[in-house]
């Protein structure tokens, strides 16, 4: 399978910033939604380690660059009260249904890759267990914003074309507001990055820059 690096630590905000222009039509589309911290939850989708190590096979290369972005939403949420999810992919022969059937292939709970990277902060999230790229498939997820009166979720996560354009594009069809990290997801290439920051834009979900969160979230502080 082709991977490439196209996200570093030293490359994300110059390439992060490219690929969000190239959206710029997009999200002139709908001003009237605007990020509200006081009505947002962060979902961090499957950071384990099946996905961010080495020497595992479906290791994505440009992930590590995301997760210190990830860990300063994580901060800023936790500040303001506003609550953090943060999903576990586990498959058992019995729930893997087509995943099993297209990948061959399962991140079982009782194998180390199966947890979270200790990189990420994520010891007051609220964890969620889910088998499918959805995260609101067969999971409390859409039940447990609802008891938090979130209106908005921010994406952020792996992978950028499997579990996080399916979670944003679900979130969207269970009235969700969607706002969709550039530097906070990745995936194997920038072309499946790209193509799906062009679909979610398109009909789903507003893309940006985890510093433009974090600036708002600052002047809501004060």
């Amino acid at each position: 399978m082709h991977k490439e690096v196209y996200f570093t630590e030293d490359t994300i905000r110059e390439k992060s910033r490219e690929l969000l222009a190239s959206l710029k039509s997009f999200r002139r589309r709908h001003p009237e939604i605007q990020f509200q911290p006081s009505q947002a939850a962060l979902l961090i989708l499957d950071m384990q380690k099946y996905f961010l190590q080495e020497d595992s096979h479906a290791f994505v290369p440009s992930a590590p660059a995301i997760v210190e972005k990830i860990n300063k939403l994580i901060s800023f949420f936790l500040r303001m009260d506003q609550p953090v999810f943060a999903t576990q992919h586990i498959n058992t022969p019995e729930d893997g249904g087509m995943m099993l059937t297209w990948w061959q292939d399962l991140i079982k709970s009782n194998t180390s890759c199966s947890h979270f990277i200790t990189t990420l902060n994520l010891q007051k999230s609220i964890q969620i267990k889910k088998t499918q790229y959805d995260a609101f498939l067969h999971t409390s997820l859409e039940q447990q914003l609802h008891q938090y009166n979130i209106k908005q979720v921010v994406i952020t996560g792996i992978m950028t074309h499997l579990c996080c354009e399916s979670t944003a594009r679900s979130a969207f069809m269970h009235g969700f507001e969607v706002f969709f990290t550039v530097d906070g997801t990745a995936t194997y290439t920038q072309e499946q990055h790209h193509a799906s920051l062009l679909t979610l834009s398109h009909g789903f979900a507003i893309p940006v820059l985890v510093e433009e969160l974090l600036s708002i979230m600052k002047k809501n502080e004060s």
